[in-house]
């Protein structure tokens, strides 16, 4: 019989933390929180100083039955849930549901799910951080007065099923914000002149720089043209070169927003996706004969520090695989976050020797994608700087200046293992210049002036609103995955080609609260919250205080909102075409995936159907009919023809109105990370898009 029972969250983490503790030790799971405010009523009481009222989770019972039946049989029990605030509440949350003594050594806490941690955190057990467990139940009962006051207004007011939460309203706001200052954008037009150049064997490019000595910046094609107007034949002289040698450093560890984001950039993952493929890969995964192991330290983090061990470690490996010139010298400065609460390590491989060839057939595809990233930024994090030479020349016809620039790795440090992605997908690349001289000659082959409107600001990817919520110290990072999710789940927000645009009832709801709840949507009201909340966590503010000097101006909104607020009639708009199936109207509907076409005469006729837009193009298989945008079942933009099923004739890639001048099939526009450009689907032909 075992002496002691450590409950851990979920079986995964039971699982491996059983092997390393040995017979002695029973290890089950409480499947995350046992007790939490109850659905049916707001569950707070606000006369009695916001005390909360528990209950048992539904479905919970059978759970903590066993939990009971087995800490009857043990000396000691050992509360072992996640090291962060929501873990130190489910340590709470059992404590009270087992009778155990919350100041006594009952909690014990690890940063990574390796034998060495683990057996080092039992050595250490602690009482219940009640700083911690305030902190969480702040947010908690704060989230519950927030939504449970504004949503039976939204329900009844607008439509039913809707909710209102702290970050995620201001989210959605942004994302509106956003939106307003892309209709509002008025493109100014510019030019720019694109020259190439030879000399003996060598070709490269240049482009305008300016007059004299004096930078330049073409508004119209007329200034242009008086530029060209200035040129005297085909020669040109070098007037200056500048050659330097830069360093680039390499980036940090990744905390959990900046592997969110590097997650979106470079393998197209989802917030939602990358949090639940760390998770696995922190509790464990069977590595054969090894046996479970965590391959990575904990994923809810917002430092980018690691320990002197692991620090070692890669230098060791460094070392050993790449060779010493790669290995940094010096301590890396770290520059934390201020509003980082650094209670963890960033996240990290355990272990840099698991590298990720080794532990690849164990890995599913996803998993190894990601361990990979983590494992290839905490390698590039300790490598020696990348020394880059560049090269600036000038080139001079009259007073006209046509300026040139090159560069090219000398020595790759880190890059030759790691390069940070980035929002365009663009990545910095070797850019060849001859060895030129002052005074030498050069030739001009072809002189292109471009025309080019300035662009408007880019919608919100997942990655660039994680990073602005981040930046201006809006949820913590536990709260950027759950907040996306919610505020596409609501129909607030959908996704457009991988970027966030808001729904009618986004803009609604948005604008309803703006109305009536200012301060919910205010963003410096919002962070000064978050930091109230982590000054609770540090146990320098009272939960009660926090919570109470909220309240007292929201409920007076609520108040007004109950009294004042208008119904508001979301009117279905009409699609232009009646049902095929009953002859009633079809109309617009607002759903998860954003908009449909639905009958009006619903619940009757039950007809829906996916909009499609045409493109403008014929189908180039049966002549016949036209090719329309449509979207697959994971929301991927695909082009079909609109006589489907009659003609299956599908691409990926957006056919134009247009054929190819070789071999006259058809021409698409082809994505990739470095831009859009035209090509055939049958012949080599290829053009560039400006």
């Amino acid at each position: 019989m075992a002496d002691y029972l450590v409950i851990v969250e979920s079986p995964a983490k039971a699982k491996t933390i059983g092997k390393y503790l040995g017979k002695k030790y029973t290890v089950k799971a409480s499947m995350g929180h046992v007790r939490d405010l109850p659905k049916s009523q707001m569950g707070v009481d606000v006369e009695e100083g916001f005390n909360p009222k528990y209950i048992t989770i539904r479905g919970k019972g059978p759970v903590l039955k066993e939990l009971k039946a087995a800490a009857k049989k043990v000396k000691k029990i050992y509360l072992a849930a996640d090291p962060d605030r929501e873990g130190e509440a489910i340590a709470w949350h059992l404590a009270h549901s087992l009778d155990i003594d919350e100041t006594s050594d009952c909690r014990v806490v690890f940063n990574e799910i390796t034998k060495q941690a683990i057996k080092d955190a039992f050595k250490e057990p602690r009482c219940i951080n009640m700083d911690l467990v305030d902190s969480q139940q702040a947010r908690r009962i704060l989230d519950r007065l927030v939504g449970y006051n504004i949503s039976p207004i939204l329900w009844k007011k607008v439509k039913k099923g809707l909710s209102a939460g702290r970050v995620q309203s201001v989210a959605v706001k942004m994302i509106i914000d956003r939106e307003n200052e892309i209709k509002a954008f008025v493109p100014e037009e510019y030019w720019s002149i694109q020259a190439s150049f030879s000399m003996e064997d060598d070709q490269f490019e240049a482009k305008f720089y300016g007059i004299g000595s004096k930078k330049v910046e073409l508004k119209t094609e007329a200034e242009v043209n008086d530029v060209l107007g200035k040129l005297k034949g085909n020669s040109f002289i070098v007037d200056s070169v500048k050659k330097k040698e830069r360093k680039r450093n390499p980036v940090a560890p990744f905390t959990t927003s900046s592997l969110q984001q590097e997650a979106a950039r470079k393998l197209n993952f989802r917030a939602k996706k990358t949090m639940m493929l760390a998770q696995q890969l922190y509790e464990g995964i069977d590595l054969g004969k090894e046996g479970t192991v965590g391959l990575i330290t904990y994923m809810r983090t917002d430092s980018t520090r690691i320990s002197e061990t692991a620090k070692q470690e890669v230098k060791s490996y460094i070392e050993e695989t790449y060779g010493k010139e790669y290995t940094r010298q010096g301590e890396r400065t770290v520059k934390q976050d201020k509003k980082a609460q650094d209670a963890h390590e960033a996240i990290r491989p355990t272990s840099v020797y698991k590298d990720p060839k080794t532990v690849k057939s164990y890995l599913s595809r996803d998993q190894f994608r990601l361990y990979k990233l983590i494992w290839d930024r905490l390698v590039a994090s300790e490598m020696a700087p990348a020394i880059m030479d560049t090269m600036t020349v000038d080139l001079k016809n009259e007073d006209v200046i046509f300026r040139a620039t090159g560069s090219k790795v000398k020595f790759a440090g880190f890059m030759k293992v790691y390069i940070e992605g980035n929002d365009d997908g663009k990545n910095e690349e070797d850019k060849f210049l001859p060895n030129l001289e002052e005074g030498k000659s050069v030739k001009k082959e072809e002189i292109t002036p471009h025309q080019h409107f300035t662009q408007p600001p880019p919608r919100y990817s997942e990655a660039r609103l994680v990073k602005t919520l981040e930046e201006l110290g809006i949820g913590r990072p536990s709260t950027f995955a759950p907040t996306l999710d919610t505020i596409q789940r609501r129909g607030y927000v959908a996704l457009d080609e991988k970027r966030f645009v808001p729904t009618e009832l986004g803009e609604i709801v948005i604008e309803l609260i703006h109305e009536f709840f200012p301060d919910i949507l205010n963003v410096d009201f919002t962070a000064k919250m978050e930091n109230d909340l982590d000054a609770i966590e540090d146990g320098k503010e009272n939960w009660i205080r926090v919570i109470d000097g909220f309240y007292k101006g929201f409920e007076k909104q609520v108040k007004h909102a109950e009294e004042e607020m208008k119904e508001v009639e979301i009117k279905d708009e009409p699609a232009g075409e009646d049902c095929e199936k009953c002859g009633h109207e079809m109309v617009y509907k607002m759903g998860r995936f954003g908009k449909f076409m639905a009958c009006s005469n619903f619940p009757e006729c039950r007809n829906t159907k996916a909009i499609v837009k045409d493109i403008g193009v014929k189908c180039p298989s049966c002549h016949e009919g036209n090719i329309v945008e449509r979207k697959s079942k994971k929301r991927r933009i695909f082009y079909g023809c609109d006589r489907f099923p009659e003609c299956e004739f599908v691409s990926w890639d957006k056919p134009i109105a247009r054929k190819c001048p070789k071999c006259e099939h058809m021409l698409v526009e082809k994505k990739t990370k470095k831009g859009v450009h035209v090509q055939c689907t049958s012949c080599d032909y290829k053009e560039e898009t400006n």
